[in-house]
């Protein structure tokens, strides 16, 4: 499931191409995907100019000059295809099948935006103008806002039994951090994933959101992580996968200078949580 790293990246990419431009033409060429597809998604879309291309959390939204707004999650396998003259750092993957092209927006400039998802996991839905969304309306401070300090990360977790891991993919609390990043996160911080958040000190906590920033900005500068279907924009794979000290390295040494300690896999919430016992306390 792509995180904040690959939905920003995908954001970043689709910016000189959606931001500004006039949506001179509008496909859906299926009526649902994860939930049902706004019956009017082609008439509010057609004519209409994307005033701001946003992220919130996992969610892209994309603001209209006529009002409301369009948001799109990428499900499992969703990836926002840019095509067009003139575009040459762009292409497609030939292993991207065409009948998994859902939605098609053409921009007045001759710009063909696709959200292609083969899984159908994604959706798109409309805001509309002076609505909200169930889906953004409980939602915690980014992780780069400045609401998302050491005190409020602290009083987030105090008296909290929840391993701390859990307490971190609660979107409540802060907004866009999934398994991979939280993994990374807490090695970094050398925090136990099963360590209770209500028994965290203020010191370590402080540590923490430097760190959950860090790796952030880390994945975001390599275009995300690619593990299977993850693809930026232009059709390039993330490269951050490379640079992971704890997910997905169950059985391998931990890369913290001076640890020697063996990375463990277990399993919380339903979900892989990669650690060092040597070094994570």
């Amino acid at each position: 499931m792509p995180e904040l790293p690959e939905v920003e990246t995908v954001r970043r990419g689709l910016l000189p191409h959606l931001e500004g431009a006039r949506i001179a033409r509008v496909e859906v060429r299926r009526p649902d995907l994860r939930w049902p597809m706004p019956v009017d998604l082609v008439q509010v879309l057609t004519g209409a100019t994307v005033t701001q291309l946003r992220r919130r959390s996992k969610y892209l939204l994309a603001d209209l000059d006529r009002g409301g707004t369009v948001l799109w999650h990428l499900g499992m396998s969703g990836r926002m295809l840019v095509e067009g003259a003139g575009l040459a750092g762009f292409h497609r993957d030939p292993g991207i099948i065409a009948r998994h092209d859902h939605v098609v927006l053409t921009t007045q400039a001759g710009t063909t935006i696709t959200f292609n998802d083969a899984r159908r996991f994604g959706m798109v839905d409309l805001i509309r103008e002076g609505t909200s969304h169930p889906l953004l309306d409980h939602l915690g401070p980014e992780p780069f806002d400045a609401a998302f300090t050491p005190a409020y990360l602290a009083a987030a977790f105090a008296g909290r039994r929840v391993p701390v891991k859990q307490a971190l993919l609660d979107q409540r609390i802060v907004a866009g951090l999934g398994n991979i990043y939280v993994s990374e996160a807490l090695w970094r911080a050398g925090i136990d994933p099963r360590r209770a958040a209500g028994r965290i000190g203020a010191a370590r906590i402080a540590a923490l959101v430097g760190h959950i920033r860090d790796v952030l900005a880390d994945a975001i500068a390599a275009g995300g992580s690619s593990l299977r279907d993850h693809r930026q924009a232009s059709g390039e794979l993330g490269y951050f996968q490379h640079s992971f000290r704890a997910y997905d390295r169950e059985g391998q040494p931990c890369l913290r200078d001076g640890c020697g300690g063996t990375l463990r896999r277990i399993v919380q919430s339903g979900r892989s949580s990669f650690w060092c016992p040597g070094c994570q306390r």
